[in-house]
């Protein structure tokens, strides 16, 4: 048995805080877990610029409304859903996604809460849990699933480590450069080829 684990963003749907990023013109926000690995340190800087400049859930998620997965990311997700499960692992937060969810067909997310306040402003976060892609993984090993994992940033090497095959995909150089034991997809069909042959070895 076989399951598939995917990041979200930079992966199936654009990096919500760079699209953010470009609308409020607060060229800080586009840090993201490609340039930081701490990603606690990296969720406390956003929250202190969303204060700096008042600006609130809300305002987030009219931008997100405006936003779409990448280009044949449903249809790449419809295939693979065909042939394995499927699960999305993201250190994103329900809040945000929930609109690019359903444009992607639902498909299974495991992610974090954001806490807002009566006015709208996002006050603090909370993980599900501390590092939850990789036990995610793990916890679907002792279900006595063999996983495929693929994502793009620092805060998914965890749990490609983890898995049976890890996949990057679309990834910035440094971290192919950090991690060069890891495949690198940069198109969906060469992500596809790399399940495939991965779920055949494994």
């Amino acid at each position: 048995m076989k399951i598939v684990c995917l990041d979200m963003e930079g992966v199936l749907v654009p990096e919500i805080w760079i699209e953010f990023a470009q609308r409020t013109g607060i060229a800080e926000l586009r840090r993201t877990t490609r340039d930081e690995p701490d990603y606690d340190k990296l969720m406390k800087f956003r929250l202190g610029l969303l204060a700096e400049h008042k600006l609130g859930l809300p305002d987030i998620q009219a931008v997100i409304g405006e936003m779409g997965p990448m280009a044949g990311a449903r249809a790449f997700l419809d295939d693979l859903r065909q042939h394995y499960q499927v699960v999305i692992l993201s250190d994103t937060f329900y809040e945000f996604a929930r609109p690019l969810m359903v444009q992607l067909g639902e498909p299974t997310l495991f992610c974090h809460r954001l806490e807002a306040d009566a006015a709208g402003r996002v006050v603090d976060y909370h993980l599900r849990m501390p590092d939850q892609k990789r036990a995610a993984v793990k916890a679907f090993q002792g279900l006595n699933f063999k996983v495929i994992a693929a994502g793009d940033s620092y805060n998914d090497t965890a749990m490609l480590g983890q898995a049976e095959a890890g996949i990057l995909v679309h990834p910035p150089e440094n971290v192919i450069r950090e991690f060069p034991q890891f495949p690198v997809a940069r198109s969906y069909a060469e992500l596809r080829r790399l399940i495939d042959e991965a779920a055949a070895r494994i």
